[in-house]
C-alpha cells in the first residue's frame, strides 16, 4: 500500500489531449458514422455511472458509517467485506478497498499517480480531472492548493495524507460528518455526501439552514 503524506490542480482546459483520448474520439466518430453507436445513449450511460449509480452507492456507505458505529468499525478494518454487506462488491476488475477516515486532525486525499485506478462500484467512473496529469502531479506536491481550488480550506494544523491508488488497492475517503446533521436520517445524510468528498478534494457541507452553511453561502456570494 503506497501512501504519501505530502501537502492538488484541477484539470486544465488548455492541456493538450493525450494520444489515447484522441484515438478514443476518432474511434467514437467512426462507430457513430457507421451507425454502430448511439452517442446520446453512451452519454447517458456514462452520466449514470459517473454521477448517479456509483457516487450514490458510496454516499450510502458513508451515511451508514455515520449512524452505525459497528458498521463503521467493520468498514475501517475490512472495507471490501463491509461494502459488500450493502451489495457493492468490487466488480470484475477486483481490488482491495481501504476506507480512510477524516478527522479534525487528519484529512485524506486520493490520487492515482500512474493512471486512473478508482473504486467504480462505490464511486462510479473517475472524473476527467482525476485522470489528468495536472491533478496526478499536484495532488502529491500541493494538496492544499488543489483542495483550495475545489473550494475546500484545510487548516494549517490539519495533516493532509495523500494516498496513491493502484490496480490492487483502491481508496474511499470517509468524510467528517458535518455539524447540524444530527437530526437527519440515514437517507438524508446520504444526500449530503458528494463524490468529491469521497475522493478527498472537498468536505461535506452542513445541511442548508444551519448557521455554518449560511455563513459559507454568504462567503461564496461575496466572491461572485
Amino acid at each position: 500500500m503506497a501512501a504519501n503524506h505530502h501537502e492538488h490542480d484541477h484539470h486544465r482546459h488548455d492541456e493538450p489531449e493525450s494520444d489515447a483520448a484522441i484515438r478514443v474520439k476518432a474511434l467514437e466518430s467512426i462507430l457513430t458514422s457507421k451507425g454502430l453507436m448511439d452517442t446520446a445513449a453512451l452519454d447517458m450511460l456514462v452520466d449514470t455511472y459517473e454521477n448517479r449509480v456509483g457516487p450514490r452507492n458510496g454516499a450510502r456507505v458513508v451515511a451508514r458509517a455515520w449512524v452505525d458505529f459497528a458498521f463503521k468499525k467493520r468498514l475501517l478494518s475490512d472495507a471490501t467485506a463491509a461494502v459488500n454487506e450493502l451489495g457493492f462488491p468490487p466488480g470484475p476488475e477486483g481490488f482491495n478497498l481501504i476506507v480512510l477516515e477524516n478527522t479534525s486532525k487528519v484529512h485524506n486525499l486520493v490520487v492515482c499517480t500512474l493512471c486512473s485506478c478508482y473504486p467504480w462500484s462505490v464511486l462510479g467512473l473517475p472524473p476527467v480531472w482525476y485522470k489528468s496529469p495536472a491533478y496526478r502531479a499536484r495532488a502529491v506536491s500541493d494538496p492544499r492548493g488543489v483542495m483550495r481550488e475545489f473550494g475546500a480550506e484545510i487548516d494549517d494544523d490539519v495533516e493532509i495524507r495523500v494516498w496513491d491508488s493502484s490496480a490492487e488497492v483502491r481508496y474511499l475517503v470517509l468524510p467528517e460528518r458535518p455539524a447540524g446533521s444530527e437530526a437527519l436520517s440515514e437517507e438524508e445524510l446520504a444526500e449530503l455526501v458528494t463524490r468529491d468528498a469521497m475522493i478527498g478534494v472537498a468536505k461535506v457541507n452542513p445541511p442548508q439552514g444551519t448557521a455554518k452553511s449560511r455563513k459559507r453561502r454568504s462567503r461564496v456570494a461575496s466572491r461572485v
